[in-house]
């Protein structure tokens, strides 16, 4: 169990490798789960917005109402000066309101820009009254509305800003500073708000094309899975079945044929022929079935309550199998049960094909494992070259990280024995 792991074939000196880490395995979220994580994305991103809005509403009415009390109290009268100072907090917290009332709230900008202008003393530079609502508003204007109303909102502010310059002294020949203030107010940040709504609509169809090309590459992949699930499906029964009924079948009349030769043990070993070609088209059906996603509604994975007839199996071809179970057998999971039997199974074959003739299986039970344990004496004869496959020793190792348990193998040291231990953890960690 200790030392530089070695792979090497099912019965020649190796170590198994610990258990890795298993890659999680990719899941296709549901369309409810996809859903619903859609949903809760809008709702913060709602809440998000409206928080947002709020702040920005906020400091505009601070910076607005900063810059009537410094440059408009002692340009207004005092009615006037708080009239306007209510207005500024309605107009400005409007900014909040929803989108679809930004064009209201862009006239309400204007018109009080231009009654504050209007409103100051003759010859006295009227104060720049709420210049910073009005950006916001435009801005608002471009992002949140379209068409004629988006075109009738900049409109608006536009005519707003060249009316307060005008009224302000600005002479109307001097056209270009009254279009270039216009531009500044009202345009620049109205064309802001319709950029960042295009490029924020662009980047959601960006998202939206993505999640579905995403979409088509797993339903792709899970198509050419089951396709490929399906050909196997097929080779096994056109090939494979073929081959072991066959099997069953002469072994059947072979053993008719020599019936009346009651010392003989060709019936009994052909009569075990039988049995386990009948074992392995039944475990060759269950796998077509799962292979097809169509499992019978009776089918059942053997388990750990078959374990008397796969040593009776295994006996009847020529293995002693000497079986101990310590501890207390307790129930174990379908998934779990199914793996140990198979664990169980690879040995026994194992044992079957490359010892002596004999093995000793030992199940134990603990409180937060069970432990499958084998030993056997190893044949002489080195059955397959140091580079073939291990298929049996990788399947046993696969078994026992698929549950996080630890797998193990290899010559008993000063011995002529084999020795593979199995453990799986109870506790579902």
């Amino acid at each position: 169990m200790h030392g530089a792991p070695v792979r090497t074939d099912d019965h020649h000196h190796a170590t198994a490798p610990p258990p890795e880490d298993a890659a999680p395995t990719p899941r296709r979220r549901s369309p409810a789960a996809w859903r619903r994580g859609v949903s809760d994305r809008v709702r913060d991103a709602s809440g998000s917005l409206a928080w947002q809005s709020f702040m920005v509403a906020g400091f505009c009415l601070l910076t607005d109402v900063f810059t009537l009390s410094y440059e408009g109290a002692d340009v207004y009268p005092a009615a006037y000066f708080w009239t306007f100072l209510v207005a500024i907090v309605l107009v400005d917290m409007a900014l909040a309101s929803a989108a679809r009332l930004s064009g209201v709230v862009a006239f309400a900008q204007t018109a009080l820009a231009v009654a504050g202008t209007l409103a100051a003393p003759h010859g006295v530079p009227p104060p720049d009254l709420n210049d910073t609502g009005m950006l916001i508003a435009a801005y608002r204007a471009g992002a949140w509305l379209s068409g004629r109303s988006a075109v009738l909102a900049l409109c608006s502010l536009a005519a707003g800003s060249i009316v307060v310059r005008m009224v302000g002294g600005t002479d109307l020949s001097d056209w270009r500073s009254l279009i270039f203030g216009a531009v500044k107010d009202a345009l620049l940040a109205w064309l802001v708000g319709r950029y960042t709504t295009a490029r924020g609509a662009h980047i959601a169809e960006l998202e939206q094309r993505a999640e579905r090309e995403r979409e088509r590459a797993q339903q792709a992949l899970a198509d050419a899975i089951a396709e490929e699930r399906s050909a196997i499906a097929r080779d096994l029964h056109d090939v494979i079945s073929h081959h072991v009924s066959a099997i069953g079948v002469h072994a059947g009349a072979v053993r008719l044929g020599l019936s009346a030769q009651e010392k003989s043990p060709v019936p009994a070993a052909l009569a075990a022929v039988e049995t386990s070609s009948r074992a392995a088209l039944l475990d060759l059906r269950r796998l077509l079935d799962f292979l097809h996603n169509s499992p019978a509604e009776d089918a059942r994975q053997p388990g750990l309550d078959d374990l008397d007839e796969l040593v009776h199996a295994v006996s009847a071809a020529g293995l002693r199998a000497h079986v101990t179970v310590e501890g207390v057998p307790c129930k174990l999971p379908d998934s779990l049960d199914i793996a140990v039997y198979r664990v169980v199974q690879e040995v026994l074959t194992n044992a079957l094909r490359h010892s002596g003739g004999t093995v000793d299986l030992a199940l134990r039970y603990e409180a937060a494992a069970i432990t499958v344990t084998a030993v056997n004496p190893m044949s002489g004869v080195r059955h397959r070259a140091d580079d073939t496959p291990h298929r049996g020793l990788e399947g046993i190792s696969s078994r026992a990280r698929m549950f996080n348990g630890v797998a193990s193998y290899g010559p008993v040291p000063g011995k002529a024995d084999w020795k593979t231990t199995v453990t799986f953890p109870l506790d579902g960690s």
